[in-house]
C-alpha cells in the first residue's frame, strides 16, 4: 500500500543552482541562476525543464503573482544588493532566499494557477514575450510555448549525450 501511495503522490521539485556572473567586468553585468523543476504534477505541461534567471526577472515574477493573488499573500524575495556581485557568501544567500522563494510559490495553489509562473519557470521567454503570451498578443499559446522549449532541451540534451 505505501509503495502505491508514494508512486502517486504528486511532487513538484524545483532547484535553484549556479549562480553565474553574466558580462563580468562590464557596467552592465548581473547574476543568473539556473532553475531547475522536475514534477509528476497535471499543473505542469512539462515534467523537467531547466532555465537560467536574474533576480529581476524574480522581481518581476512577484509582482505580477502578487497582482494576480489579490488578498493571498506571495513569498517575500531576498533583499536587492548592487555591490556584492563577487561576494561569493552573498551569492550563497541570495540563492537560497531564491530556493525558498520558489519552494513557497509552487506550493500555493493561486500562484501555481498562474500561467506567468509556468512560463517563467518552463521556458526561456524574456519577461516581456511571457506577459504578451499569457495576455494571448503572441502567435503561440502558453502551451506551445512550453512544449516547444522543453523539445528544444530534450534536443539539445541528447546531442551533449551523443558527443561525449
Amino acid at each position: 500500500f505505501s509503495d502505491l501511495y508514494l508512486s502517486r503522490r504528486v511532487f513538484v521539485a524545483v532547484r535553484v543552482q549556479d549562480p553565474r556572473i553574466q558580462n563580468e567586468g562590464s557596467w552592465n553585468s548581473y547574476v543568473d541562476y539556473k532553475i531547475f523543476l522536475h514534477t509528476n504534477s497535471k499543473a505542469f505541461t512539462a515534467k523537467t525543464s531547466c532555465v537560467r534567471r536574474r533576480y529581476s526577472e524574480f522581481e518581476w515574477l512577484r509582482k505580477k503573482l502578487q497582482k494576480n493573488a489579490g488578498l493571498v499573500p506571495v513569498p517575500d524575495l531576498p533583499g536587492k544588493s548592487f555591490f556584492f556581485f563577487n561576494n561569493e557568501d552573498f551569492l550563497e544567500k541570495r540563492r537560497r532566499g531564491l530556493q525558498v522563494f520558489l519552494d513557497k510559490v509552487v506550493h500555493t495553489t493561486v500562484c501555481l494557477s498562474d500561467s506567468q509562473l509556468h512560463l517563467f519557470l518552463q521556458t526561456q521567454l524574456p519577461v516581456g514575450h511571457i506577459q504578451d503570451c499569457v495576455q494571448g498578443l503572441t502567435p503561440y499559446s502558453v502551451t506551445d510555448a512550453i512544449l516547444t522549449y522543453a523539445s528544444s532541451n530534450r534536443g539539445l540534451a541528447q546531442a551533449q549525450q551523443e558527443d561525449s
